[in-house]
């Protein structure tokens, strides 16, 4: 039987879930590893337990404001009782996030995402690449052009659609989602 990595994530333009789409892509590469999109805003009690029964599981939120967006931040809090249960305790764990900065303050995203993860008691993963586009050398198309090192980082214009995100985004959380898959089979 496959193990399982659930995507957990809000979207509130469409970014975000292309983003869970790449992550999502990045561990279908992986043989015996499968993952399924969780919606924040759909989640009743069948996907709680699918939440309680994946083996790892990734969140992925839009940074708003610098920090996690406000539907994402109502799953955490409802995660309550899941917490004090220890039900995610030692599941391999990571994340990813998108604004429509350059920065955007991203990094308090991540940071919030995997201090929600340790509460948990889960195992962290980071992205484990170097950074793209840091030299003259470099360029958009870079993979992690952004320079994260915490999660996938992606920057989406404010006035364009999810159709019109950089490749390289996309390529950056595929990568994580296929770190992911591979650390869950060790």
């Amino acid at each position: 039987m496959s193990k399982q990595i659930a995507i957990v994530f809000h979207s509130g333009y469409g970014h975000t879930r292309r983003q869970a789409e790449a992550v999502a892509a990045g561990v279908a590469e992986v043989a015996g590893v499968e993952a399924r999109l969780f919606p924040v805003d759909a989640l009743g009690d069948a996907e709680w337990a699918a939440l309680d029964a994946a083996d790892a599981m990734i969140f992925g939120a839009p940074t708003y404001m610098g920090s996690a967006s406000a539907k994402f931040k109502e799953f955490m809090e409802a995660s309550s009782g899941r917490w004090y249960q220890r039900s995610w305790l030692d599941k391999p764990a990571a994340g990813f996030t998108c604004s429509a900065s350059q920065n955007g303050d991203k990094l308090n995203t991540l940071v919030e995402l995997f201090l929600f993860a340790q509460q948990h008691g889960m195992l962290w993963i980071g992205l484990g690449l170097l950074p793209g586009n840091n030299s003259s050398k470099g360029s958009v198309e870079d993979i992690n052009r952004l320079g994260s090192f915490a999660g996938a980082m992606a920057q989406a214009n404010a006035d364009q659609g999810a159709e019109a995100m950089l490749d390289s985004d996309l390529k950056t959380a595929a990568a994580l989602g296929r770190r992911v898959a591979t650390q869950l089979l060790r």
